[in-house]
């Protein structure tokens, strides 16, 4: 058994956590969009999720400077506010960019470009602990705090983007990377330096926290492996592992795989993970598709999630700590992997949850 984790199982708390990413409400909210629930009756979103389908737990994402304000720190703080005064768990996810940050992209901030290795260590640091000093400051303690968004490639890269920021790629899907700090290919020891400054940032103003490496596919244990073992190689820490699980993109490419057989290897991975590294995980991310006209696609997200979730709680030797949606609020016109109909009510995905007990 390979042990890495830096807070002993023993202390960890054990109940199981179903909870949504609801990064993007603040602005649904800015547009003027409302929420219903199922009777058509208006309610505050939060509310609804945590009143209706059993959601204990809320995460926010946060950027650097983006351009327009959006999942800033002050944004962050004001929801913060909101599931605080609910009673719901936080979870903060750093992306360590100005904008969104995944396996095709991790785009350096840029007042942090130009900076060496040593200075943007610095510049991850600081930032965490602004971020994470002005929730302490009013009284916001996140229980779950993720240094850096679905790092599966490393952190703090450039790519080749458009106009819109999204990555450009050649005929055979490939990224140029136009400038790297943290590749887990090129420097794997700057990327596990990176996670191991920000798991002290973390630590250094919330001691309790848990701190989440976050990987993309977690139905693909050599991706884990590989990851994983460049951080202990190199000195990364973390106390969790948290994995996005998304059969429907896992399948664009690959029609062959089956929704299910993708849920199967994801479940033997946590066991994998868990047993391995000496710590628990979390499905910090999934999401089904929303089809208003065919009802029976979201009665299949609902067995999906409903499976996901009972699986995670039941059959991981009770490593799996939870499982959060990603940003479910989402009308279907705007992310197709949401769970709310085009009114703003939820479909009957969000019957997954309550039945996934």
């Amino acid at each position: 058994m390979l042990l890495s984790c830096a807070l002993t199982t023993a202390a960890q708390t054990k109940d199981f956590v179903k909870g949504a990413d609801v990064s993007g409400l603040t602005e649904q909210e800015r547009r003027g969009q409302t929420f219903r629930d199922t009777t058509g009756r208006d309610r505050d979103c939060l509310e609804l999720l945590k009143n209706d389908y059993q959601l204990s737990a809320i995460r926010l994402r946060v950027w650097v400077n983006p351009r327009n304000g959006s999942c800033d720190k002050h944004e962050l703080l004001a929801m913060a506010r909101r599931v605080k005064a609910l009673g719901m768990d936080l979870m903060v996810d750093f992306h360590y960019s100005d904008w969104w940050a995944d396996p095709g992209k991790q785009l350096i901030p840029k007042d942090w470009m130009g900076h060496s290795f040593e200075e943007m260590r610095q510049d991850l640091h600081d930032h965490t602990v602004d971020v994470l000093s002005l929730l302490k400051e009013n009284g916001i303690t996140p229980r779950w705090v993720q240094v850096g968004n679905e790092t599966s490639n490393g952190l703090l890269w450039n790519v080749i983007v458009n106009e819109q920021g999204w990555e450009v790629t050649d005929s055979l899907g490939r990224t140029t990377i136009t400038h790297s700090m943290g590749h887990i290919k090129t420097e794997p020891q700057q990327y596990a330096g990176f996670i191991r400054t920000g798991y002290n940032a973390v630590k250094e103003v919330f001691p309790d926290a848990l701190v989440i490496v976050h990987l993309d596919r977690g139905h693909i244990q050599a991706l884990y492996d590989y990851n994983l073992d460049i951080l202990v190689k190199y000195g990364g820490k973390f106390d969790m592992v948290g994995m996005s699980l998304y059969p429907y993109w896992a399948r664009r490419n690959h029609q062959e795989l089956k929704a299910d057989d993708i849920i199967t290897d994801c479940i033997r991975n946590i066991r994998h993970v868990s047993e391995k590294y000496g710590c628990d995980v979390m499905i910090v991310e999934t999401g089904y598709e929303v089809d208003e006209r065919h009802p029976e696609t979201m009665e299949e997200g609902r067995r999906l999630l409903a499976r996901v979730i009972r699986e995670a709680r039941n059959e991981t030797n009770g490593r799996c700590r939870g499982v959060f949606y990603w940003e479910p609020q989402c009308r279907p016109g705007h992310y197709k992997l949401g769970a709310f109909d085009s009114k703003g009510a939820p479909t009957a995905i969000m019957d997954g949850f309550i039945e996934g007990r």
